[in-house]
């Protein structure tokens, strides 16, 4: 296991000095301003994100419903990989095709390379790299057949003018926003928030789901313990906020913990627990409830999208890039805060 993530690592180091250079000119940036603010018309758009992780297929919601803002009239492609942007995206009108390499390339290398002799295969009027540091995504950009290639570089003057230039899901915004239009309106209109579109049905799934773990009417709070690598925090770690949790709010709430694939806990199972490998039924759940306590990982992410406000637990990530994008959700820098501040964060939450 080792040797084939050290081997993952040379080849992703190698395919990135490769590509680091791919559209790093911008030389198509004035045009791109001129033309799309004149009689051009874009309809056809390709988005390209080729990562598998749940969170960063999740991150491109905002870029997503600001297309649909722009170019009512567009239809967009995702280029992405493994297979849940199908999922995600279910409810998004504006998309047309998935174009999604294996999650795991070198053990599919045939499928894999059909998938990028298929990207030539379509014409695109606008082509959209949606992380700058992304070599699949610059190269994916480059061969591509597109009227308009915009790679997403940082923007320096950006990065001054806004405090949450780099976030993940805000930064192409900004940038697209900055190229295409010089419309105050535009360029200030608030960033949508990350969003999977559950469907009315969904969301009341969700709460049945609730009322049939509990069977009273207590709000509740949810809980999330597992994370992957360094980003997950010890069982005595979490035993303990949990605790307080408890001694806090268990009079006037539920707490539930959303248990991850591997049917895992870090408070070995003491709260009453839910678990389902239907995305979109997790995020039915999470949607009922009145807030989500989650370490920086894919399913912190996708209570962000269901609308639910989240306290999101940083210890080794750069919570500028990756904090919870939604109303009252918080970001923590747990290497600087008590459980105690933790506590006051949620009650202060679940105050408003």
């Amino acid at each position: 296991m080792k040797v084939s993530k050290r081997i993952n690592k040379i080849r992703a180091s190698l395919l990135r000095s490769l590509t680091k250079n791919i559209g790093q000119k911008k030389k198509h940036s004035k045009d791109l301003f001129l033309t799309l603010n004149s009689s051009f018309v874009v309809k056809k758009i390709l988005v390209s994100r080729p990562n598998s992780r749940l969170g960063n297929q999740l991150l491109i919601t905002p870029l997503i419903q600001e297309l649909e803002y722009l170019f009512p009239q567009a239809k967009i492609d995702l280029f992405v990989r493994g297979g849940i942007a199908s999922i995600l995206f279910r409810n998004y009108e504006c998309i047309d095709r998935i174009i999604s390499l294996p999650k795991k390339p070198f053990d599919n290398l045939w499928e894999y390379i059909q998938i990028w002799l298929r990207l030539r295969k379509y014409k695109y009027d606008l082509v959209i790299n949606t992380v700058e540091n992304s070599s699949s995504g610059r190269l994916s950009t480059k061969i591509s057949k597109g009227h308009f290639k915009f790679f997403n570089d940082i923007i320096p003057e950006l990065e001054e003018a806004y405090g949450d230039y780099n976030h993940i899901a805000k930064r192409t915004v900004y940038n697209l926003r900055t190229l295409l239009s010089d419309n105050i309106l535009i360029n200030n209109r608030e960033i949508a928030p990350l969003d999977i579109k559950l469907s009315v049905e969904e969301k009341l799934e969700g709460g049945k789901i609730i009322s049939s773990i509990f069977n009273n009417s207590k709000k509740t709070i949810g809980i999330y313990t597992f994370a992957t690598g360094d980003k997950c925090y010890s069982e005595e770690w979490w035993k303990n906020l949990y605790g307080l949790l408890k001694q806090e709010f268990a009079y006037e709430f539920n707490i539930l913990e959303v248990l991850p694939v591997e049917n895992s806990s870090q408070i070995d199972f003491e709260a009453p627990s839910y678990y389902s490998k239907d995305i979109r039924e997790i995020a039915g759940v999470i949607h009922n409830l009145s807030i989500f306590i989650s370490a920086d990982c894919g399913i912190m992410h996708l209570a962000s999208a269901s609308a639910t406000p989240v306290v999101g637990l940083f210890s080794v990530t750069n919570l500028d890039v990756y904090r919870p994008y939604r109303d009252s959700s918080v970001a923590v820098d747990t290497n600087n805060s008590t459980h105690e501040d933790i506590i006051h964060i949620v009650k202060n939450i679940l105050n408003k």
